[in-house]
């Protein structure tokens, strides 16, 4: 028996590199189209940070039994924050969205998300966060493993040097003292880890577009994104 889906309503998986906008992106496709946004990496951050306070990484060494046992202790959640426009994630009813952001925790959030647990876990979370659709979810393997029937799969990517500088100015507006160097080598040693890791790699679903937004700005990726939505759903919001 076939589900009648919502008219309209589509599933939006947004996969790519890290550092390339997916998340920025994502939160403005959902605004756009009056979307659910579901920020999968800030759940896998909330997950390496909860290991960090908790002692289960160690000097950058993640203790993986110990992040495993953990994981029954962690519920997430996301609340809309009507001053910033978006949805805060929240552990165990702990805001810790600025926490996540730290270069510690970007250091070490591969490892993390390499944990077949943990991925087990958030993915069935994630899941059930998109089962009534009208919903655009971004990270690794949207589109190939949490929601491999999305009606739209976008993979994006940019050149690592301008990753990088976008990933600077964005801690150096948080007041986090980060070198670029520092950056640019976090950028390429997360791309080797997310594309090499044995469960969940990162790599473009077959049915996925490629979007290289190195020197597009929002407003136009945002154009190409209607189009593409448009060709899709047969409707076709004003630009």
């Amino acid at each position: 028996m076939s589900v009648t889906k919502p008219k309209n309503k589509i599933i939006i998986a947004v996969d790519g590199f890290s550092s390339c906008g997916k998340s920025t992106f994502a939160k403005a496709i959902a605004a756009r189209l009056g979307y659910i946004f579901i920020d999968t990496g800030a759940m896998y951050r909330a997950v390496t940070l909860y290991a960090l306070e908790h002692g289960a990484i160690r000097s950058g060494i993640v203790d993986e039994e110990a992040v495993v046992k953990l994981l029954p202790q962690i519920s997430i959640t996301f609340r809309f924050n009507p001053e910033r426009g978006a949805s805060d994630i929240y552990v165990n009813g702990d805001l810790v969205e600025g926490k996540i952001r730290t270069i510690e925790v970007s250091n070490c959030v591969s490892q993390v998300s390499a944990i077949p647990e943990v991925r087990h876990k958030l993915v069935a979370m994630q899941q059930e966060m998109g089962r009534r659709r009208g919903v655009v979810m971004d990270g690794r393997d949207i589109g190939t493993v949490v929601f491999p029937d999305a009606e739209l799969k976008l993979f994006m990517t940019a050149d690592p040097e301008v990753r990088a500088v976008r990933r600077y100015k964005e801690l150096k507006e948080k007041g986090m003292q980060v070198s670029l160097e520092e950056i640019e080598r976090n950028v390429r040693e997360r791309d080797k880890a997310d594309m090499s890791r044995a469960v969940s790699p990162l790599r473009q679903a077959e049915d996925a577009i490629v979007l290289d937004n190195s020197h597009m700005t929002v407003e136009e990726q945002m154009s190409w994104l209607l189009d593409r939505f448009a060709e899709v759903t047969g409707t076709n919001p004003a630009h």
